[in-house]
């Protein structure tokens, strides 16, 4: 498809998208524990349960590696037709059943297949990778103000039990976002590990928060019908106990594992995405406004196509409202060493991590560790504690 668009001065810019169908990739991507189910049924093979998570945090990084970047940008004159085409959105709905009967799926395997309990576990694991990568599509529909969107955001993150997300997301993380104060940004020096013990309690309080105090506002008690939070909880909550009814008690450790992991994904990327990155407060003790150099970025081929552009989250930050398909690079960004799943991998190795990272961190802020978001008692980028 081209779009074209008349300039002031009468001329006409076209423009093809080349990834356009490349998207689907978004769309497909979460039905890799349903494959995996399927091909053990097909084989009798039971390693099978372990192909989601070597796609994922195998196959991918290495593709990431061997197709590089795309750092091309659409052009400034059709980026509000580009934003305007239903299409890219049409998308994101479309792989919001993809994932429901991927984790369905997982569920009736795990709770019925003759299988070892190996098989289940990883199996498990890997439909929550899966699921939790559909906080990107609630992160995306999140974004939009009307009720549709909402609606696909809301259903989407009760697949993991996750309904404070957009709440917290919106009206919480992009306020303070690259700041001590905000839970969602890692800290120069802080593992994964201590930060998804900050981050897990610290965005649910404040997601539970912002939701109260929005109702408060409209006059409205907390258990209110009209409680975000509590519409998404009993979503989650019926499913299940209709997984339970359905299949028996049997899914339940399963169930819990599924979403423990669908959280772990949303911490990953929380971690790498703001790591160490510092916004200035200003003489009137605000912060300055959040600039794409606040975040970091990556342009990885295969890894952005399979998330909807998240990871060109820099531009993302600065223009919420921007929908995935216009999102822009810029240079001279903060940019990741992989895509997100091969970042993610570096993260569950702390002196590693530190050893990648925090000198990219240092170098962004011109070596000056005050202008850094950094863990108390830090010393350096090669002596974190």
């Amino acid at each position: 498809m081209i779009l074209i668009r008349q300039s002031a001065d009468g001329e006409h810019t076209g423009y093809r998208d080349a990834k356009r169908y490349l998207w689907f990739f978004s769309v497909l991507s979460p039905s890799m524990p349903l494959c995996a189910v399927v091909l053990i049924e097909v084989s009798g093979s039971f390693w099978l349960s372990l192909l989601p998570v070597i796609v994922y945090f195998g196959f991918v990084p290495l593709l990431d590696w061997l197709l590089g970047e795309d750092e091309s940008n659409p052009p400034e004159e059709v980026i509000e037709n580009l934003s305007a085409d239903q299409y890219y959105r049409y998308l994101l709905f479309a792989s919001v059943p993809v994932f429901y009967a991927s984790f369905f799926t997982v569920m009736w395997a795990v709770a019925t297949l003759e299988m070892p309990l190996w098989s289940k576990l990883i199996l498990t694991v890997g439909a929550g990778v899966a699921s939790g990568s559909g906080l990107t599509v609630g992160h995306e529909l999140g974004h939009k103000p009307n009720a549709l969107d909402q609606l696909g955001a809301k259903l989407i993150n009760a697949l993991t039990g996750y309904a404070h997300f957009s709440i917290e997301h919106n009206r919480g993380h992009h306020l303070l976002v690259a700041t001590p104060e905000d839970p969602a940004s890692a800290r120069l020096g802080e593992s994964i590990y201590r930060f998804a013990l900050r981050e897990l309690p610290g965005t649910a309080r404040r997601g539970w928060q912002l939701e109260r105090d929005r109702l408060v506002k409209k006059g409205l008690g907390f258990w209110s019908m009209r409680n975000d939070l509590l519409q998404g909880y009993v979503l989650t909550l019926a499913m299940a106990a209709m997984l339970t009814v359905w299949l028996g008690w049997i899914v339940l450790p399963f169930l819990i594992l599924h979403h423990l992991v669908g959280w772990l994904q949303l911490t990953l990327a929380n971690y790498v995405e703001h790591y160490g990155l510092l916004r200035a407060k200003l003489p009137s003790g605000r912060y300055e406004p959040c600039q794409p150099h606040h975040s970091w970025n990556t342009n990885h081929i295969p890894s952005n196509l399979m998330l909807f552009h998240l990871q060109r989250h820099s531009d993302h930050h600065a223009n919420p409202q921007r929908p995935y398909q216009s999102l822009r690079n810029f240079a001279e960004l903060p940019r990741l060493p992989s895509g997100y799943p091969g970042t993610y991998a570096l993260t569950l190795i702390p002196p590693v991590w530190f050893w990648v990272m925090d000198r990219k961190v240092l170098a962004w802020a011109g070596g000056d560790i005050a202008n850094t978001n950094h863990r108390a008692g830090y010393k350096s980028a090669s002596q974190p504690v």
